[in-house]
């Protein structure tokens, strides 16, 4: 259960593209809470929000630094989602290919039945 709470946490954090793109800046170097909002056109407020929820997450980590609060990437890794996404690929990848198999084996719907003798 906790493992689903941590997933849930994570797809909703990535869910939005504001807070992909604080994902993407962010590495690329620490940056305060200021020089994320501003390719946004967004404040401070607005900003902290979406930090707060990639930090509830545990993808990026605040620190206050004098007047200011300055992000960087949290230890958190996406390991976790990508095993998630990567069984779902697997099991996807496998009804395919049984589907294909299927489809490439059956005779075309023109094609006279088969008797016993044939």
């Amino acid at each position: 259960m906790v493992q689903q709470e941590v997933l849930d946490r994570r797809f909703s954090a990535l869910a939005d593209s504001t807070r992909r793109a604080v994902l993407e800046r962010l590495g690329q170097g620490p940056a305060t809470i200021g020089e994320l909002a501003e390719p946004h056109a967004m404040t401070l407020t607005g900003m902290k929000k979406h930090v707060q929820v990639l930090e509830d997450a545990g993808l990026v980590v605040t620190e206050k630094v004098g007047r200011s609060r300055q992000c960087r990437l949290g230890t958190e890794r996406l390991d976790d989602v990508m095993a998630w996404i990567s069984f779902y690929q697997r099991l996807w990848e496998r009804r395919l290919d049984g589907l294909d198999a299927y489809v490439t084996m059956r005779p075309p719907a023109d094609a006279p039945p088969r008797g016993p003798d044939t």
